[in-house]
């Protein structure tokens, strides 16, 4: 099974991007997935998480700003991110919480102006 995330981009400040993650191969819809990042130097965090039933959790940095949802009919878990900041900026994946599964590319999101 593979998570692929997609939809990064460079954005300015106060922007906003949608990033999607396709899951490929299995169903993960029984199962918690979680929205990470990881910035140049710095370890990979926790960004938003979302159970198999839509409870959602966001990490203080992003909470009134992102907003995770998922479409279990097609597979795929949404990060709605708005009102972008330059320390938002980094690569993102997607994966699940307790199942983990190996790590994808992820997708580059830069906010600059």
């Amino acid at each position: 099974v593979q998570l692929q995330a997609s939809g990064g981009g460079l954005v300015q400040p106060g922007g906003s991007l949608r990033l999607s993650c396709a899951v490929i191969g299995s169903s993960f819809r029984t199962n918690a997935v979680g929205w990470y990042r990881q910035a140049s130097g710095k370890q990979r965090e926790l960004v938003a998480s979302i159970t198999s039933g839509a409870r959602t959790n966001y990490a203080d940095f992003v909470k009134g700003r992102f907003t995770i949802s998922r479409d279990n009919a097609v597979n795929t878990i949404y990060l709605q991110m708005d009102n972008l900041e330059p320390a938002d900026t980094a690569v993102y994946y997607c994966n699940g919480l307790a199942r983990v599964v190996p790590w994808g590319q992820g997708t580059q999101v830069t906010v600059s102006s």
